[in-house]
């Protein structure tokens, strides 16, 4: 599945590496938004195939941030 940013912020921190096997619910990434900490969890297990963004970048909403094989 792909994963992207529920509304503009910056990515504070990224969990995972490129061939990182994961799980449903586990948090790969945190975005601040508004002050707000917005966890980016795995909607499926697999292994995460592309990085699209790094820590510290500021994203749009609906920008693609992770994909998941």
């Amino acid at each position: 599945g792909e994963l992207t940013a529920p509304m503009p912020g910056q990515v504070r921190a990224v969990n995972v590496s490129e061939g990182e096997a994961v799980v449903k619910g586990q948090t790969l990434m945190v975005l601040e938004a508004m002050k707000m900490e917005i966890r980016i969890q795995a909607s499926v297990d697999g292994t995460v195939r592309k990085l699209f963004v790094k820590q510290g970048q500021t994203v749009e909403r609906e920008q693609l941030l992770i994909e998941i094989e």
